[in-house]
């Protein structure tokens, strides 16, 4: 590992990388969330230091701009094999402290590998293309929008920030990261990686309070473009203030993930698939399953075998192989979900519960709400280890219901009649739909959302071309 980030009670690092240099700053304490203790320090550093960081990948932007992109290619490759050389230390990180389930960690940097290398492969797609009239013959190109602030949230600490830094290193664009305060160490092991392929200033990052450094990034005259992941409140915020100067945002942001569970399904299928669309990474995904829709037929029987698997699940230490549910993030987090469970129970809502194993750190047992009744728990954006269900009766009505949303990032359909999914599938106002599956993302694909889900896409060629501006050139004949 390029600073030996192994974490532990005593791992300090710095606040920022920038121009491959260490900037110090303020020490601030990270909490392991399976222990509640100290887990590792990382400086804070300034808005004056992301501005900084900015100017300094400006400098560094037209030697990358102007590098040939099978150069670039080679760079991406190589930035996603040194992350795999890395694996067991980068998933300990990420486990450490994320919360994350060892095994899982383990799958984030494969995934991310896998963004550097389908960016590697796209850098050289996009080309030049033309058009010719009677009048005139018209040559268009793309070019790189300059540099891009890339803001990150905590639950998937090195894949959303590979979404982010892949795509816009193959435009030829250079890259400030806003990392998460909440799961920083990952971040700045990842930057030390791509420092080591690329020249200096490409790739900067900065760590400290959110609001402060996303809003003095978003402000510098030197980004051209910010790609933002997080809440849709906070997604306009930072929207809003890159209006002021017409700055390109990207924003995946907030989602309500439906899983319908049609008439047609197979319900043993259907049930594998919710449990990977609704606990993976301790049910904190944008696109977790959000609002499990049983058609009547089904739901009795559906929900009594739900029932079992889920007071099954074992909640422990992240690093236990045994270990199906890890810890929350944080207390609050931790907190806010026992209050929706118990105001559901309180609205006669039926509530099951698994077992929680150890007293200590951020845990919230794995838990089934039967929402048979109205209570905020439905309205809201779960974000963790509790599955919200309810039967229905008219397939028109959960269309209606999810589209009335207006968050449509992810979402499920399940039916064993291929075309009946598709038509319902077509029919949701909604980014990405798995049909029969749980984990519907993959690199080559666009992902993002409808409405307050977000703006524009991050994955396929569709992610790479976010960061490019569209020039055309007319010549008379």
């Amino acid at each position: 590992m390029p600073t030996e980030l192994l974490t532990s009670a005593s791992t300090e690092t710095a606040g920022a990388r920038i121009g491959g240099d260490t900037v110090d700053g303020t020490p601030h304490d990270i909490p392991d969330p399976a222990t509640g203790q100290r887990l590792a320090t990382v400086g804070w550093v300034t808005g004056d230091i992301a501005r900084r960081a900015a100017s300094v990948a400006a400098a560094a932007f037209r030697e990358w701009a102007d590098t040939p992109p099978r150069q670039r290619a080679a760079a991406l490759r190589a930035i996603a094999a040194d992350l795999r050389s890395h694996t067991e230390t980068l998933a300990a990180t990420i486990s450490a402290e994320s919360g994350k389930r060892l095994a899982e960690a383990v799958g984030e940097v494969g995934f991310s590998a896998q963004y550097f290398e389908w960016f590697a492969d796209a850098a050289t797609m996009p080309g030049d293309g033309g058009f010719v009239t009677a009048q005139r013959r018209f040559t268009t190109t793309r070019r790189p929008v300059g540099v891009v602030a890339a803001v990150s949230p905590w639950n998937f600490p090195l894949s959303i920030p590979a979404r982010k830094v892949a795509p816009a290193l193959a435009a030829g664009c250079t890259v400030v990261q806003k990392a998460s305060e909440l799961t920083p160490l990952t971040s700045l092991a990842f930057t030390e990686i791509c420092e080591r392929h690329l020249p200096a200033g490409v790739v900067n990052v900065v760590v400290g309070a959110g609001e402060e450094l996303t809003s003095a990034l978003v402000d510098s005259p030197d980004i051209a473009a910010v790609t933002f992941t997080g809440s849709t409140p906070v997604g306009i915020l930072v929207a809003q203030r890159a209006m002021r100067s017409m700055t390109r945002i990207t924003m995946e942001l907030g989602g309500k993930g439906p899983f319908i569970v049609t008439a047609e399904a197979d319900p043993a299928a259907a049930l594998d698939a919710l449990l990977i669309a609704k606990f993976r990474n301790n049910g904190a995904s944008c696109i977790a399953a959000n609002n499990v829709f049983v058609h009547e037929s089904l739901y009795r029987d559906f929900v009594a075998e739900l029932r079992t698997r889920v007071t099954a699940l074992v909640t422990g230490h992240p690093a236990d192989e045994g270990t199906d549910i890890g810890p929350m993030l944080r207390a609050a987090h931790a907190e806010r979900l026992e209050d929706l469970v118990a105001r559901a129970a309180a609205d006669g809502c039926p509530v099951d519960r698994s077992e929680i194993s150890t007293g200590d750190g951020y845990y919230v047992a794995p838990t089934l709400v039967e929402a048979v009744a109205d209570t905020p728990l439905w309205h809201e954006e779960i974000f963790g280890p509790v599955c919200a269900i309810r039967p229905y009766t008219s397939e028109d009505a959960v269309v209606t219901e999810v589209n009335g949303w207006n968050t449509g990032l992810g979402g499920y359909v399940m039916s064993a009649d291929p075309e009946r999914a598709a038509q319902l599938a077509d029919r949701l106002d909604i980014g990405i739909v798995g049909v029969n599956n749980g984990a519907p993302n993959t690199p080559e694909v666009p992902f993002g959302g409808f409405g307050l889900a977000g703006l524009g896409r991050e994955g396929g060629l569709s992610g790479l071309l976010e960061f490019t501006e569209e020039k055309t050139v007319s010549f008379a004949r």
